[in-house]
């Protein structure tokens, strides 16, 4: 019989990240096919996938909502999820990453790093997750694996440890040498591998590059060194435990190569996921909160239940809640805390998840990642765990919008039922909000991008909600301040009758970083003397919180700021926490008003492919729109335009640009802070 340790070491919790179009949902399908999963392939242009299963998906041919999935394979428990390619959906990506163990990072073989590869990559080092690297469509003209392994070491900067040899090239591809054991893989054309010798026009290539690998384990892991010194070479077994180990400490990520559209590599690609992604046992135990103090809580099926809820699904039919269990065990029917909003729930069902189709189950241990039905109130990002052992997990951090539009019925009488949608919306997707403009009243929708949006507002008509009028999309501006003032003084006063209030403060104000664009607010106390008790100091800083959020120059948030309270006094009876708050408050916005302050707008990388001929145009574009170009270079016989381009001169951009190639050019975007903005601000 098999313990709980052995379950748990052979389970796989794995996200697939890349760039859009880079062939993500197409090798989840490739899995599921190779895993006996499904029995027919899936196929992205047919809106046949399993994993991308709303309409919009497959209306729009990208994944937009994180899906997970499950298989097995080798003995082996594979919980996978296929995670959104475009920057407008990257809170997706932040919420499945953190619930993972591991990674397979998907790359175009002809386009290498793209901007948004490099961005789930960051994501993923924040997070710790071990990754493996796949370099897919090396069967499309102009696909070079050298190259793209290159371009994954300068731009990503890891150790890439290249572990195959394509057989053949672009449309003549056919096949990889695996170089750890040093023996070919060929695919005929209904998908089926054969395994053999290493082609013999091949033999002397797959020798050097064996021994490179070698070379580049050995620099980085002992074992290997010790055995590489000793025999000058290293035997499968001691390259595939090397391997191992450092791609669970991140010191190098393992390369393949395939297509998965043409089903070639994917069951390498298996092999690997069980061979050097982590299980939860290899993975930290998680740490969490108790009573404000530091706890960790083993993979154990035995310990305290500890579980996080990562996505919620909530629909006119149910309500699922999306959780990785950490530690112990839930069943059917258990009773969960969630200690971040104060409240028991009772789990209805437990279930696998299979993208929209689920197995129930009954009962989930540490490892799993399942959904449970019947948790009415915990949001993404809630800690579920054992009401006798609470414990409070970090929740995934949440991107500001940047984005905003004014949402309405086109009935009166519908009111009510926009309401219920947004409302439902917000509850899926955290990076929506949703708030009542205090001077129009207006409903205003913010989020991520354009796209984002789009798909919010189309979700609403598609699950049977009200008709919308949308407004025209505006960007979220911020203020900042360039030119600080110090000891400024503010006195609170208030009498009138009982009991009063009395609260003065001196303030500095300063910029927080050398440049405009630099975000954040820091608050510091420099009080000697006790002339300020410590928790009226707190109080200050929440009322300095309070004020930033609307600005002297058009009512934006405020960022990029430092406050320090130099001095201050009390009053015997009046002082108290509520005054030293709304004197912190009141006084911000008094010495806020005495700065230099700048409006700051939002600004996108812009990264245009786009055919050589229409460069100039493109160009000119661009800087009409007031982008900043950063640089140009050649790929694949076009070429590749990066700038610097605030966000409200995009909108419509990708018309415009169809436009000047002849609908040849595509473009990608991604946020790159804020930017001083025009005065006056342009009006959106």
């Amino acid at each position: 019989m098999r313990t709980h340790i052995d379950t748990l070491a052979a389970v796989r919790n794995l996200g697939i990240l890349a760039h859009v179009d880079a062939g993500k949902t197409t090798v989840t399908e490739r899995i599921l096919y190779a895993t006996g999963t499904t029995h027919k392939r899936g196929e992205v242009h047919d809106g046949t996938t399993v994993t991308d299963f709303d309409p919009q998906e497959r209306d729009r041919g990208i994944t937009i909502f994180a899906a997970a999935v499950s298989c097995a394979w080798d003995g082996h428990r594979i919980n996978l999820i296929d995670t959104p390619g475009h920057v407008d959906f990257a809170d997706e990506v932040e919420r499945s990453l953190r619930v993972l163990d591991g990674a397979v990072a998907v790359f175009d073989a002809v386009a290498g790093v793209e901007p948004q590869s490099e961005s789930v990559w960051r994501q993923a080092d924040r997070h710790g997750v071990p990754r493996i690297a796949f370099v897919n469509k090396l069967d499309r003209a102009g696909a070079d694996l050298d190259r793209a392994v290159a371009s994954i070491r300068d731009r990503l900067h890891p150790a890439p440890l290249v572990v195959q040899l394509p057989i053949g090239t672009e449309d003549g591809f056919t096949g990889v040498v695996d170089l750890v054991r040093m023996r070919s893989l060929v695919w005929g054309d209904d998908g089926t591998a054969v395994r053999g010798a290493v082609p013999e026009e091949l033999r002397e290539e797959a020798v050097r590059r064996r021994r490179a690998l070698e070379e580049a384990v050995a620099e980085r892991h002992p074992a290997a060194l010790e055995e590489f010194c000793d025999r000058e070479t290293l035997s499968a077994g001691t390259l595939t435990a090397a391997l191992r180990d450092l791609t669970r400490t991140g010191d190098g990520v393992v390369v393949l190569c395939g297509s998965a559209y043409r089903n070639r590599g994917v069951e390498p690609l298996l092999d690997a996921v069980v061979a050097y992604l982590p299980s939860p046992l290899d993975v930290p135990a998680v740490r969490g909160t108790r009573d404000g103090a530091g706890q960790r809580r083993p993979a154990d099926p035995h310990a305290p239940f500890a579980g996080l809820v990562f996505k919620v699904n909530a629909s006119a039919t149910g309500r699922l809640a999306y959780v990785r269990v950490y530690s112990g065990t839930i069943e059917k029917g258990d009773t969960v805390a969630d200690p971040g909003g104060g409240r028991t729930e009772r789990v209805a069902r437990i279930l696998r998840v299979m993208a929209d189709r689920h197995v129930q189950l009954d009962r989930a241990v540490a490892g799993d990642i399942v959904a449970l039905a019947g948790v009415k109130a915990a949001r993404a990002g809630a800690t579920l765990c054992d009401p006798g052992a609470p414990l409070l997990l970090e929740a995934p951090v949440t991107a500001e919008p940047v984005v905003s539009v004014a949402v309405e019925a086109r009935r009166s009488t519908d009111t009510g039922r926009l309401a219920t949608a947004l409302a439902r919306l917000a509850e899926e997707d955290p990076s929506l909000v949703v708030r009542t403009d205090t001077e129009t009243g207006q409903t205003v929708l913010s989020g991520r991008g354009e796209l984002h949006l789009e798909v919010a507002v189309e979700k609403i008509r598609r699950d049977g909600g009200p008709e919308v009028t949308v407004g025209r999309p505006r960007v979220a501006y911020r203020e900042t301040v360039v030119g600080g003032v110090t000891g400024f003084a503010y006195r609170h006063v208030k009498q009138d009758g009982g009991a009063g209030q009395f609260a003065h403060v001196v303030l500095d104000v300063e910029p927080l970083g050398p440049g405009p664009g630099t975000v954040g607010f820091e608050f510091r106390s420099a009080v000697v003397g006790g002339r300020v008790p410590q928790e009226y100091v707190r109080a200050v800083e929440a009322g300095c919180r309070d004020a930033l959020a609307e600005g002297p120059l058009g009512g934006h948030p405020v960022t990029g700021v430092r406050v320090t309270l130099t001095d201050g006094s009390t009053h015997v009876k009046d002082s108290s926490d509520t005054a030293f708050r709304t004197a912190g408050r009141l006084g911000l916005r008094a010495v806020l008003r005495a700065c230099t302050t700048v409006l700051l707008e939002p600004v996108a990388e812009v990264t245009a492919t786009v055919p050589e001929d229409a460069v100039g145009g493109v160009l000119g574009d661009l800087a009409a729109r007031r982008g900043r170009v950063g640089g140009s270079e050649n790929r694949g016989g076009a070429a590749v335009l990066t700038a610097i381009v605030p966000l409200a001169e995009l909108f419509g951009y990708a018309t415009r640009l169809r436009s000047r190639t002849q609908g040849r050019g595509t473009f990608t975007t991604r946020p790159a802070g804020y930017a001083p903005a025009p005065a006056p601000a342009p009006v959106r």
